[in-house]
């Protein structure tokens, strides 16, 4: 028999240290090759498959879908081809007896078990009795028994009959949910990660609890009437409706601090706003890196705006007479901008650097303002799962017709998913075109770790002086928000003035170019 082998999420690229696991592409008894996709998981900067670099058998999958995993953690368990072993989903635990005195083992009631499963249904979801192995099977933890007086040593039945026997003594996973809630000295019940965090998250000691469920299981509301007296002080009221004979259920309550499961209906006040909270959504994947990124920035850079109004009929007549002679080859104004930017940080160096963290002699830190020999030009792209920014490598060396293939195949990639690590964090320098939604001007936040970013509003008519008197044009608004340690004013201005003259006379830096 071979030994199973556990493949582990690995480092995806740009030093990323989780993703989120979207969706399984093999089920557990599929047979795999060497490089097959088993899976799809969405990492902050993008959405991947991920190839198994083992063949076999699947024999468990760890995780499921909508799940965050770490790198380094298990993703997937292969037997190897050649060998006979259960798949971990199929295989029924088997439980050694213990044999003691003066401990009573009720019949097995399955409907415990049931009880337990409508419980996990308010909670965490499709979470199996025990601890959560994904498949259908429960994970059996050998415990020694405490010693008491009366205690009679167990016997080692290892593989054998129960004492007194020729069966062997196999049980379900509810069973043994059940036979672990009678075990004196025990934890009363195995109970609902939701549970679980709600008696955590106040105190309650579940190991003195009695539950009021089938077979012992401590209930939700077990818990609830626990935190009760300290979360709602006040007299007792007597329950509108009570069985002379039978003990009074709890009312089903939840208190206030409780936290719904993300993503569900919640009809809970906001003690803030006084306003019914609607759902939760958890913040992850493209959003959560977005979020990050977009904190550190506005918390370590120095940032400081400038802005101008430029005059682009000239460019806008130009790519009209491109388009009439080659009406499928024009590039795009965004291409004949991201030009005339890349020919702007080539005469500014400055705002196509970043500043990172060194070591000095002394062991200490300092910081050194690193310069590149290319440009990297980044641009932001909307798509259905958040703000990206793609960049074209080398744009410094494309021409506006190369620049404009790349810029449009990169969109397509981002919009998909598909775009690479390295195709979504080697930017050196951004443009945003944010005219796309209608709007003149935004003070952009800088995509960390580089320091400017440069906006493009809408085109629009506009009424505009030229020789001395008034006319219709073509105007847009540029603005640059640039990282102040790196430079002043005068070096941000004159990009901003370089960038906005090409605009207004593109032959004249075209022929340059």
């Amino acid at each position: 028999m071979s030994e199973t082998k556990v493949f582990l999420l690995p480092d995806l690229g740009e030093g990323l240290t989780e993703a989120e696991l979207v969706n399984w592409l093999v089920a557990v008894g599929d047979e795999i090759r060497v490089d097959q996709p088993i899976a799809e998981v969405e990492t902050a900067k993008s959405m991947v498959e991920v190839p198994s670099p083992y063949a076999g058998t699947v024999a468990q999958l760890h995780g499921e879908p909508g799940q965050t995993l770490d790198v380094g953690k298990p993703l997937i368990s292969v037997t190897p081809a050649g060998s006979v072993v259960e798949p971990v989903a199929t295989k029924t635990p088997v439980v050694e007896p213990v044999e003691t005195q003066g401990v009573e083992t009720e019949p097995v009631d399955s409907k415990a078990a049931e009880t337990y499963r409508e419980e996990e249904k308010a909670g965490s979801g499709n979470v199996l009795i025990g601890y959560g192995t994904p498949g259908g099977a429960a994970t059996v933890r050998r415990t020694r028994p405490r010693r008491t007086a009366s205690l009679v040593e167990p016997v080692e039945t290892r593989g054998a009959a129960t004492k007194g026997s020729d069966t062997k003594l196999t049980t379900s996973a509810d069973d043994l949910l059940l036979q672990r809630t009678r075990i004196p000295g025990k934890l009363g019940a195995v109970i609902s990660p939701l549970v679980r965090r709600m008696a955590k998250e106040h105190g309650v000691d579940l190991g003195r609890m009695q539950g009021t469920g089938d077979s012992g299981l401590i209930m939700r509301r077990d818990v609830e009437a626990a935190i009760k007296p300290a979360v709602e002080p006040g007299p007792l009221v007597e329950p509108v409706e009570t069985k002379p004979s039978s003990a009074v259920e709890p009312v089903e309550t939840r208190p206030r601090s409780l936290v719904e499961p993300v993503g569900t209906r919640d009809h809970h006040i906001d003690p803030r706003t006084g306003l019914g909270i609607s759902s939760r959504t958890p913040v992850r994947g493209i959003r959560k890196a977005v979020a990050t990124n977009m904190a550190r920035s506005r918390a370590e850079i120095p940032e400081a705006t400038v802005w101008v109004d430029v005059d682009a009929t000239a460019l806008v007549e130009m790519r009209a007479n491109l388009k009439k002679t080659d009406p499928h080859n024009t590039p795009g104004l965004l291409a004949f901008i991201a030009r005339f930017v890349t020919a702007g940080l080539k005469k500014y160096p400055a705002l196509n650097t970043r500043i990172v963290a060194t070591e000095d002699t002394a062991g200490g830190e300092q910081q050194e303002i690193v310069a590149f020999d290319g440009v990297n030009l980044g641009f932001a792209a909307q798509t259905d799962r958040g703000l990206v920014v793609p960049s074209v490598r080398n744009a410094d060396k494309l021409s506006a017709r190369e620049l404009d293939a790349e810029i449009r195949r990169l969109t397509a990639v981002a919009r998909d998913g598909k775009a690479t690590p390295a195709e979504l964090g080697s930017g050196t320098f951004t443009l945003n075109n944010y005219g796309v939604f209608g709007v003149d001007g935004s003070a952009a936040i800088i995509n960390y770790p580089e320091v400017a970013i440069l906006g493009v509003g809408r085109i629009i008519d506009k009424p505009w002086v030229v020789n001395g008197e008034l006319a219709v044009r073509k105007v847009t608004e540029l603005t640059l928000t640039f990282d102040h340690r790196i430079c002043d004013g005068r070096t941000a201005g004159g990009f901003l003035r370089y960038v906005a003259d090409a605009i207004e006379n593109p032959g004249s830096l075209l022929s340059d170019l």
